[in-house]
Order: C-alpha cells, then structure tokens, then sequence
C-alpha cells in the first residue's frame, strides 16, 4: 500500500509542475508587435514637438503623421489579434488533458479493478496454491524434489512434461531418475528412448535403442518401440532387415492405425511393397503420439478412426483393469478429444484399479494434472 501512495504524490508532483510551465507559456505575450505600438506613438509625439518648434511644415507634419498613423493602426490591430488568439486556452485545455484526466481515468480504472488490500503473495505461498498454472505447478515440483531427490513418482511425473516443453535435458534426467528409484517400465524406457532421439535430431542412438529392447521385453509389440527399432536398421543401413521389421509391424497393426501410412513410406524407401495389415488385429488404443500422427486425414476420418481406437481401449481395460499403460493412453486420448467427462470417468474407473496412495495412482493424477482435469478429491 506504500508504494500506491507514493507513486500518487508522485504523479501529482509532476502534474503540478506541468500546470504551472503550461500556465506560464500561456500567459507569455509577443512582445513584438506591442513594442512597435509604442514606437509609433513616440514618433508622433515627436512629430507634434517638431511642428511647434517650426523645424518641419504644417504640410509636411500632416503627411508624415498621416503615415505614422497608418502604421500604428495596423500594428495595433496585429496586437490585438496576438492577443484574441493567444494560445492560452488551447494551453489550458492540453494542460488539463494531459495532466489531470489521464491520471484520473488510471485512478477510476484502478479503484474498480484493482485491490490496494491485498497482501503481496511471496512465491512459496503461490506455489502452496498453484490451481491449474502449469508453471506453478512443475515449480512447485522441482521445489518438492530438490528437497527429496529420492521421490521417484516426482521424476516420473516431471519426466513427459518436460518432454513436451522441449526441456529435453531434464527429461532425460528425469526419465532416469525415474528408472533408477521405480524401476523399469515400458512407459518409461520408451518416454527416454523418444527423449533420446529428440536430443539427437531423430537419430536412433544406442542408448535410445537399448531402451527401446528393454521396453518390448516388457510390453511386447508395443508399436513405438519396434517402429523406433525399425528405424535404427535404417539408419545403420540395413535396408533388408529395416523393411522385414517395418512389414512386419505393418502386418501386427490394426487396419485403421494411424502410423500405417509412416509404415509404408519406410516400407518403400527400403525397397519394399506395400503391405496390407492384418484385419484381425484387435486395436490397443493409440499411444501418446498416435493422435498427433493423423493430422494428414480429413476430419470426419480421422474423428471416426480415432474415437474408434479409443473406444477399443476403453473396452479392453473394462476386461483388463490391470493395465495402467492402458489407463494413463485413455486419459489422454479423451482429453486429446475434447471429452472431458469420458476422460474424468477413465480417472475414476482407473484409480479404482490404482489408488491415489500409491506410485501407480499418482501417475494418473499426475496426469490428469497435466492434461487440465479437475475431480473434487483426486487431483487436489
């Protein structure tokens, strides 16, 4: 409140002292014009002088104050119309603008809007209360893990966040934190092998190749993985194996798979033909990246084709509770859909599976965090 209050005087200070210059120019005269009045007054009381004393003629007086005349009456004439329009009232009306109704309409504006009554909010106490500020939120995260650096669930919470905020140094730190203190998940290995390959402008490394074995050793034909696996035998340069491996992911995959158009540009380029997938094929539901890899489709398609995977996944985990992988795509998937109430009734449904107490359910609420969601009770 101080700090208002002196900010106040000091605008007034410089209002003042802007009225008062103002105010003088205003009232400051040409002084030429009323000079030459007085110039020519002198000159015929002059002239009269020099009749009386007869060193000049009547006629010749009369001519020259004629003259003199002449030109006393135009200045003066210029003197009052310097006068009639002397910037004094514009002066004034600017004055009053500039100084006066500008600090005015700050001050209504600000008695309205503002509140001189509250208190400064440190950042410890906003990070108390973060609400839905993603930035509040992953400070108030990193805050909680310099404290605890052995909070695995923190790692793992931070880890996709910062991957999607290009932070691709402190996903990989995170991703292995994560992995270090929960162990391995296929999630996990896969989100480092993703954030590795980021890191390297899209070459496969043999960290990130590493990872992504490990991942299908987990979570056999999850189709990230072995895409991404795919792919490091092309990059090595062996188009043969390279192509045998992306057929074969073509042939595993749903017919409506939004990468099976990827697949067959690989396909292709490593000498193949095209492959067409098994129609058996039970659709899993899209992972995190699926979604975004159909924007080349019209919307009506990709809109049916998408909420069909998702409403596969949605069946599958209702025989398949266990499945926090599956969990943690549909949540995701309907916020990517814009369905808000089928994503919070995933949320529930999983953490029925998964409670809040544990590593497994903090995920989902992490999650949930990221994605915006807000359940009285779960992601407070």
């Amino acid at each position: 409140m101080l700090l208002w209050i002196i900010l106040a005087a000091l605008t007034a200070a410089v209002a003042a002292v802007m009225l008062v210059t103002l105010a003088r120019n205003a009232r400051t005269v040409r002084p030429g014009r009323a000079g030459e009045v007085a110039v020519y007054r002198d000159q015929l009381a002059e002239l009269e002088r020099d009749r009386e004393q007869g060193l000049i003629s009547g006629e010749e007086a009369e001519h020259a104050k004629a003259e003199i005349a002449r030109r006393l009456l135009a200045a003066a004439g210029e003197a009052d119309k310097d006068l009639s329009t002397s910037p004094r009232s514009g002066m004034s009306f600017t004055a009053i603008v500039v100084t006066l109704l500008v600090p005015a309409m700050g001050l209504s504006v600000y008695l309205s809007l503002g509140r001189p009554d509250l208190p400064d909010q440190p950042l410890a106490a906003r990070l108390e209360n973060p609400g839905n500020n993603m930035a509040l939120l992953v400070a108030k995260a990193e805050r909680h893990l310099a404290q605890n650096p052995n909070d695995g669930s923190g790692w793992d919470l931070l880890a996709p966040i910062y991957f999607r905020a290009m932070r691709l140094e402190d996903a990989e730190m995170a991703y292995r934190n994560a992995i270090r203190l929960l162990g391995t998940s296929a999630q996990r290995l896969t989100g480092l092998g993703e954030t590795l390959i980021a890191r390297s402008d899209g070459i496969v490394t043999e960290d990130a190749r590493l990872a992504f074995e490990e991942s299908l050793r987990l979570q056999p034909n999850d189709p990230r993985a072995r895409f991404y696996l795919a792919l490091a035998l092309e990059q090595a340069g062996k188009r043969a194996e390279a192509r045998a491996a992306f057929e074969a992911l073509a042939k595993d995959s749903p017919p409506d798979a939004p990468w099976m158009e990827l697949l067959q540009q690989h396909i292709a380029a490593n000498g193949g033909t095209r492959v067409e997938p098994s129609l058996t094929q039970v659709p899993r539901g899209p992972a995190a990246g699926d979604v975004a890899a159909a924007e080349g489709m019209s919307d009506i398609d990709r809109q049916a084709m998408i909420r069909g995977m998702v409403e596969g996944l949605a069946s599958r985990l209702q025989e398949e509770p266990d499945d926090l992988d599956g969990w943690l795509q549909l949540i995701r998937s309907y916020s990517v859909l814009g369905d808000k109430e089928k994503a919070i009734e995933a949320l529930r449904t999983g953490l029925q599976a998964f409670p809040a107490s544990g590593n497994e359910g903090r995920q989902l609420v992490g999650l949930a965090r990221e994605v915006g969601l807000v359940v009285d009770g779960v992601t407070q």
